[in-house]
């Protein structure tokens, strides 16, 4: 699963609870956040960990700026990445991407190596530059993202899933670029499938603008930003093969919206572990 949670904007009390229970309800096994807010005195991925009985990694972002100032001039409270896991997170990585000429915004990116039944699964988030104007940074962002993604992706082992608001429609460069079959790929012979290539086309696929029905937009159509990217299983079927996908987090909870974007979730194949 992954889901931008939007940080401490709106009735971010009475939304914690509806993300909560949103996560109760989907039971993901493991999910990448955004967006997380963390004070001197709580991390919202701590505490939804803590809630869920769930093992947690956090990455702040590096550059707290533009963050503080959205918040009235807050310097308390940070944001950052996070993943959440049901079973045991063997070890983490944190990776610094590029700002190129845009605003830095401290963009990170963070490993967790979960171990899974399936054997160990290199599972990533991220969150990318969101400028209209910043697709070329974020381009160079997801080069530096694969760069990662390739270095703690062991050969032979389970594909590699990457999740994260990619700030980014699904043709745009960054996302072609992510992908790897569409262009050529950041890294020579790392192939990442969109796990929305699995969904059910008559179900919704937009994750953004969910509670701001006059924000700026690409039109009418629903925006969609957020991404499960996983690596080519070695057969059909095999570890890590991807069987579904699909929109979670949509819809009010006691009438709080737990999120402006919706959560995606994909279902992948536990498989055989195959042999060396």
């Amino acid at each position: 699963m992954t889901w931008n949670l939007w940080w401490r904007f709106g009735s971010w009390r009475e939304r914690r609870t509806a993300i909560l229970r949103t996560l109760e309800e989907t039971r993901p096994d493991v999910v990448g956040l955004q967006e997380v807010w963390a004070d001197p005195d709580e991390n919202m991925a701590g505490w939804l960990a803590a809630e869920l009985g769930m093992r947690w990694a956090w990455s702040r972002g590096r550059v707290q700026d533009r963050w503080h100032s959205r918040n009235g001039g807050n310097t308390s409270v940070d944001v950052g990445i996070a993943v959440l896991s049901r079973h045991p997170i063997l070890a983490t990585a944190e990776r610094r991407l590029p700002a190129g000429q845009a605003s830095d915004d401290g963009k990170t990116a963070l490993h967790a190596l979960i171990d899974t039944p399936a054997g160990p699964l290199p599972f990533f988030t991220t969150h990318l530059n969101s400028g209209p104007a910043e697709s070329a940074v974020r381009c160079l962002q997801v080069r530096e993202l694969a760069a990662f993604v390739a270095r703690h992706t062991p050969d032979g082992g389970h594909p590699p899933v990457v999740t994260g608001d990619f700030n980014a429609e699904p043709d745009f460069d960054e996302i072609r670029l992510m992908g790897g079959y569409k262009t050529a790929p950041a890294v020579p012979g790392l192939v990442l499938l969109d796990a929305w290539r699995f969904a059910d086309p008559a179900l919704p696929q937009g994750t953004w603008d969910l509670a701001h029905e006059d924000s700026v937009n690409f039109g009418a159509r629903p925006t969609c930003l957020d991404y499960i990217f996983v690596g080519m299983p070695d057969v059909a079927g095999a570890r890590g093969a991807i069987q579904y996908a699909r929109r979670a987090g949509d819809r009010r909870i006691d009438g709080v919206l737990p999120s402006d974007h919706a959560a995606v979730i994909a279902d992948l194949a536990h498989g055989a572990p195959t042999a060396p």
